[in-house]
């Protein structure tokens, strides 16, 4: 199993890291790129083709401001698209949000939230795991340790301590 990362610009490598972080608490090898769908169309066409030939199984692209980036991807392969819109320019990402999830119908990109690349990892290695049964063990259990320490951190009384009213 094999995702690509795709940015468009070294600038939302920050946000585009936490997805990769995903990918390396469960074992799924990742590319990072960075590509831009307006500046080199070209360069970006030729690597998505080579991520398809080379095994690639699904793209995470993230991008800001107008964030065609994800759509021009989803264009040019048939491979499942998560794309996550960067906060930048004076919208705080609401600009890239849109552009992401109104995409003209027959070419769907899926969307998570501004800035979460985390849960594009999260939203791929669930997409992946419909194929790899060891993937969706690791996800199982990632979802079963989740609740417990979530049941723990929240059993104390949340007023203990506060001296009411």
């Amino acid at each position: 199993m094999r995702v690509a990362i795709i940015m468009g610009s070294k600038s939302d490598a920050a946000v585009m890291k936490k997805a990769a972080e995903v990918f390396d608490e469960f074992g799924v090898e990742y590319s990072a790129h960075i590509l831009s769908a307006h500046r080199a169309p070209e360069l970006l066409g030729e690597t998505v083709k080579k991520l398809e030939d080379g095994g690639t199984e699904l793209i995470i692209a993230g991008a800001g401001l107008a964030a065609h980036l994800p759509g021009v991807i989803a264009s040019r392969t048939l491979l499942p698209v998560i794309g996550v819109p960067v906060a930048s320019g004076g919208l705080w990402g609401m600009d890239a949000l849109l552009s992401i999830v109104q995409m003209p119908k027959p070419i769907p990109v899926a969307a998570v939230g501004v800035d979460n690349a985390a849960n594009a990892g999260y939203l791929g290695v669930a997409i992946l795991s419909l194929k790899y049964p060891d993937l969706r063990k690791k996800l199982a259990a990632f979802r079963i340790k989740m609740k417990a320490d979530f049941a723990r951190e929240n059993a104390d009384d949340p007023f203990s301590g506060s001296p009411g009213v």
